[in-house]
């Protein structure tokens, strides 16, 4: 039996743009001689489609993709994932499902049990579980259907579930597995993946093939990385990250095929594609074209800039470059060479005056007053002005530049700095904005070596330094991860040998600058606990105050 693997790129609610996609696909693999093609969890919607799954025109869309697809089923068995309605008044109104379609018809339909409601997940919003499980046969073998999350209760220390759908289907003697995925990027996932499918595959000991799907949904982005392991649990094929792939492949095979070797992991590698197909499928999937942002001379705009020019093209990135009093020349020639590099466009448009101009302005009303931070986010108010100025006359989406530790200590200035359409770099802290950098500059200097090695500063301020208001970055960053990533309050960070006081400081300017975080622009999640849906914070609190 041949098997085709369709990691897909869809679009949410596009039914008739997934629709075609997924025609494609099935005649390529039909040209294979496939007999069967899988495709990914909601592949039909779009994952995740959060609130549209309540208007019933959207999954009545849904419905009628499934019925046109049954046509192109007569040579070759399609197996996807949609929402379909709970005929029983009890209960949520949808399920989460996977399909087998043969021959014109519905052969079998199997439902999500396992519905995952943490991070950015909430199924159970929207989903019943399953009650029931059953086994599809086809050309002689018998099939497990499944559903993501249903495979993921084992290889967990924690496991969150009481049941395993699983077991459930083992009391039929399939011959092998399949599961259809909407399984989120993020830098450490790619193993954890492969960890969980070797422990469902000791556990039953029988081949997986999983599918997953690729591309970026909003802040959302899928790698793919779709699977095939052999009873014994060897990798025997592991799908390209971030592209789309139709791979066939022979179940007999699987049980006497020597390993592949697998995709690279390199922690920077992947995060550094991971933006870019995240920027990418942002513009592409709204129907935006071209984007501006602010080129200071520093790190942060630097590398959001290379990002953005190759998810877009170096036509479709236009920057400026905004000089106050305060700017040095070296960060102006740095941000100048950084443009000249990537053969994008530049313009420099000075805010001396206009920042004079509020001086004088406000000069009454601020009479005996010395210069602080006011006149700092003045700067950076009148730079987001100007940016957002040029993204309405000619259409450009303004790109957001702040990293994750400048966000999560509130480094920044709202309808400043803060300003953007999509932060691109709004998951990755300073220290691998670093790294970012020099894989950038792996093969030749793109950004200036200068911009690398300066110490980071606003500019705001004569001889301002990012160290006047913050912590070493090398130091501050593995706290913030405590606290945002691996949920640890003080006293446990503390015992990892961090200073009380510095603790204390850093961890109450996370908690008092949450408001910002509500009134920025969608962050580019990459990884396993990104700003955004998949941290929920309340805005008023006293925790650690």
């Amino acid at each position: 039996m041949k098997i085709a693997l369709a990691q897909i790129n869809v679009i949410i609610g596009d039914f008739e743009y997934n629709l075609k996609k997924m025609k494609a696909f099935i005649e390529q693999a039909k040209a294979q001689n496939a007999d069967m093609i899988i495709f990914p969890e909601l592949a039909t919607t779009g994952y995740p489609p959060r609130d549209f799954l309540e208007f019933k025109d959207f999954i009545s869309k849904a419905e009628s993709l499934i019925e046109n697809l049954k046509s192109h089923s007569k040579e070759i068995a399609i197996v996807l994932g949609t929402p379909t309605v709970n005929p029983v008044i009890e209960g949520k109104d949808l399920y989460n499902s996977v399909v087998f379609l043969y021959e014109g018809k519905e052969i079998y339909r199997q439902h999500k049990t396992l519905l995952p409601t943490y991070d950015i997940f909430d199924e159970a919003r929207y989903f019943e579980e399953a009650s029931t499980w059953d086994i599809v046969e086809f050309k002689g073998k018998k099939i497990a259907l499944s559903i993501c999350e249903d495979l993921w209760n084992l290889g967990n220390e924690n496991p969150l579930y009481t049941i395993n759908p699983m077991d459930e289907m083992m009391k039929k003697h399939p011959d092998f597995i399949i599961n259809v995925s909407a399984s989120p990027f993020d830098y450490n996932h790619a193993r954890e993946r492969i960890k969980v499918l070797k422990e469902n595959v000791k556990a039953y000991q029988m081949p997986i093939f999983y599918v997953n799907h690729v591309g970026a949904q909003t802040d959302i982005i899928f790698d793919g990385g779709s699977l095939v392991l052999d009873n014994k649990g060897n990798v025997l094929k592991e799908l390209p990250y971030f592209e789309e792939k139709l791979e066939i492949i022979e179940l007999e095979k699987t049980f006497n095929q020597n390993p592949e070797n697998q995709q690279d992991k390199n922690k920077i590698k992947l995060i550094h594609d991971a933006l870019i197909i995240g920027i990418k499928d942002y513009f592409d999937k709204i129907g935006f074209k071209t984007a501006i942002l602010g080129l200071s001379g520093g790190l942060d705009s630097a590398v959001t800039t290379v990002l953005a020019v190759k998810a877009l093209g170096k036509d479709n990135v236009r920057v400026l470059l905004m000089p106050s009093q305060f700017s040095s020349e070296h960060s102006i020639k740095d941000a100048v060479d950084l443009a000249k590099n990537l053969g994008i466009r530049y313009d420099i448009v000075p805010i001396k005056s206009i920042f004079d101009e509020y001086l004088k302005t406000l000069n009454p009303l601020f009479e005996g007053k010395k210069f602080d931070v006011t006149e700092e986010n003045i700067q950076a108010r009148t730079r987001g002005n100007l940016l957002m100025a040029i993204s309405n006359k000619f259409g450009n989406i303004l790109l957001n530049t702040t990293n994750k530790s400048e966000m999560a200590v509130g480094y920044g200035t709202l309808y400043g700095d803060l300003s953007g359409g999509l932060s691109v770099i709004g998951d990755v802290y300073k220290t691998e904005v670093y790294e970012l950098a020099d894989y950038i500059n792996k093969d030749k200097e793109i950004i200036p070596i200068h911009t690398i090695i300066k110490p980071p500063s606003a500019e705001l301020r004569p001889d301002q330094k990012d160290t006047d208001s913050l912590p070493d970055y090398p130091l501050l960053d593995p706290i913030l991860k405590l606290y945002i990533e691996g949920r640890k309050g003080p006293d446990e960070i503390i015992q990892n040998g961090y200073d009380e006081k510095l603790v204390n400081r850093i961890l109450k300017m996370v908690n008092r600058n949450e408001f910002k975080r509500h009134q920025t622009a969608p962050v580019l999640r990459v990884s396993p606990k990104a700003f955004g849906m998949g941290r929920r914070m309340p805005i008023v609190a006293k925790y650690l105050e």
